[in-house]
């Protein structure tokens, strides 16, 4: 009491950090809920795949129930559990994704003015991946319906890292460089050739080209997109470790595009040579390749808010 009176400012002071103290929890509320929905998205690409490579994409012959049921208990086998499954974990995501909306909404005074129509946007985009799935099944596995399906999974993945990064602290040091332009280059090349890679899988291309002799160019196309996908990636990695001033937080990105790089690669090479006959190989090879646009998609943000972090410093000076 004391020092109040002496001190008029005092509980003013007290009142800002109280009220600082709220607005970073209302941010970290979003933001671990973000990463979760994240997390729980590629979880969900990786199911998807596994429903397709088991044969068990009209496991369930109606949509949105499955055999006219939310748990079919009676005609549960591994490839329903599959489909059903997928479809639970969807209609989780898109709960939880309306639920971020509201509390962005609700919270978009304390939050950048841009975060409620970002995760509206998120919302926007799994109403429209779950009218994809639906019709991925009353159109009967239609190549181009499925391939758009994972298209717009990957976008809402993406989507869901960029809210997460830019709600993340950090404090640029102003050395990414060139990184800002190659890092959404490699992204978007990666995200190509997992659209190519998603046709092959719809078209069964490698199974007709090497059976038949039929859409090979659909199958080579996928193989020659490896190249400038491969490159673009490394040029990342080469550029982040000449930095040696680089944010840790970058250098660290970096690394793990190296590290799925490989990996990506490998599994791709023994995908092809046991042409798609180990389904876990595959699952992991579009598992991986979501992964790996993920942590371009984080790492090409972060490199933004670096070079961002010192323009008001340049502008002073």
């Amino acid at each position: 009491m004391a020092n109040s009176m002496l001190n008029p400012n005092a509980g003013n002071s007290v009142l800002q950090a109280s009220a600082g103290d709220h607005i970073v929890a209302q941010s970290d509320r979003i933001r671990r809920l973000v990463w979760k929905l994240a997390f729980a998205t590629w979880l969900l690409m990786a199911v998807g795949s596994a429903t397709r490579v088991m044969n068990a994409g009209l496991a369930c012959p109606d949509w949105p129930l499955c055999y006219g049921e939310f748990v079919p208990a009676s005609q549960m086998n591994f490839q329903v559990f599959l489909e059903w499954f997928h479809r639970l974990d969807a209609g989780l995501i898109g709960l939880g994704s309306l639920w971020m909306a509201g509390l962005s909404w609700w919270y978009r005074r304390s939050l950048p003015v841009w975060t409620p129509f970002a995760c509206t946007f998120a919302v926007f985009l799994i109403v429209f991946q779950g009218l994809l799935g639906g019709l991925t099944v009353t159109e009967l596995l239609r190549f181009d319906i499925v391939t758009a399906h994972l298209g717009t999974a990957l976008l809402f993945f993406c989507t869901l890292l960029t809210i997460g990064v830019l709600l993340m602290p950090f404090k640029g040091t102003g050395t990414a460089g060139n990184l800002r332009w190659v890092a959404p280059l490699a992204a978007l090349l990666i995200y190509l050739q997992s659209l190519l890679g998603a046709l092959v899988g719809s078209r069964w291309a490698l199974h007709q080209c090497f059976g038949a002799g039929e859409l090979c160019v659909v199958m080579n196309s996928h193989i020659a997109g490896v190249v400038p996908a491969t490159l673009a990636s490394l040029a990342v990695v080469v550029l982040a470790w000449r930095r040696p001033a680089l944010h840790p937080r970058l250098r660290l990105l970096a690394g793990w595009v190296g590290g799925l790089l490989v990996l990506q690669v490998l599994l791709g090479v023994a995908t092809f040579r046991l042409r798609l006959q180990v389904e876990p190989l595959t699952v992991a090879h579009q598992a991986m390749g979501a992964a790996l646009l993920g942590v371009l998609v984080a790492l090409t943000v972060f490199a933004w808010r670096d070079v961002k972090a010192v323009v008001p410093v340049l502008e002073e000076v």
